[in-house]
């Protein structure tokens, strides 16, 4: 089994002005498409090229470092085209909005709690929103393409919501300004896609 890479839910410029046309062309394109052609190279001819995804990531410790990284950013990029969207953002209601103010206390705080999350991740990594075992959602940061579902993960999850903080995420429009291109991230956030992950 050969993975693949998913088409964009959207046009690649349905999500201007908060992400260009240009980044999207270029992050889904080429970065996401090296992930995929990288990660089905690296599982050539082994026992895991059948597992799916998800089993691969649980069980990455015992795989090679091409894995992880490619394995990793095939995942993450696979989920973070889905969980943004055009005229989406604002303040999420239903379950999820009651599960971030049950676990935050307020959207405001969970706001900054995820902002801090991508601000505070030295070069480049992911912010995270996940569930843990029990149900309860947190917020984490990991390195380069990990995620919470690794057996390498600090805080072990099930993602939900991520933000991409590596500079090709964000670089052309933004520059330096990580702060702005967060700010931007959560006028774009499909709320439905991330309450069904839930």
């Amino acid at each position: 089994m050969s993975f693949t890479l998913p088409a964009l839910p959207y046009a690649t410029n349905a999500l201007e002005p908060h992400i260009d046309t240009k980044t999207m062309e270029i992050h889904h394109g080429k970065h996401h498409q090296a992930y995929v052609t990288n990660l089905n190279a690296a599982l050539e001819g082994n026992e895991w090229a059948s597992k799916s995804i998800e089993d691969i990531l649980a069980n990455v410790s015992t795989l090679s470092p091409a894995v992880r990284n490619n394995g990793g950013g095939h995942y993450n990029h696979s989920m973070f085209w889905q969980i943004l969207g055009p005229g989406k953002g604002g303040t999420p209601t239903g379950m999820i909005g009651d599960a971030i103010n049950g676990s935050f206390g307020s959207f405001d705080s969970f706001k900054e709690a995820l902002t801090k999350a991508g601000m505070t991740r030295f070069g480049s990594g992911w912010a995270w929103l996940s569930k843990d075992a029990s149900g309860k959602l947190f917020i984490s940061s990991t390195p380069n393409q990990d995620n919470p579902l690794m057996d390498v993960a600090e805080l072990k999850g099930n993602p939900i919501l991520g933000v991409d903080v590596w500079e090709h995420a964000y670089y052309l429009n933004y520059q330096n300004r990580r702060a702005d291109y967060l700010a931007a991230f959560f006028n774009v956030i499909n709320w439905d896609a991330v309450a069904a992950r839930l």
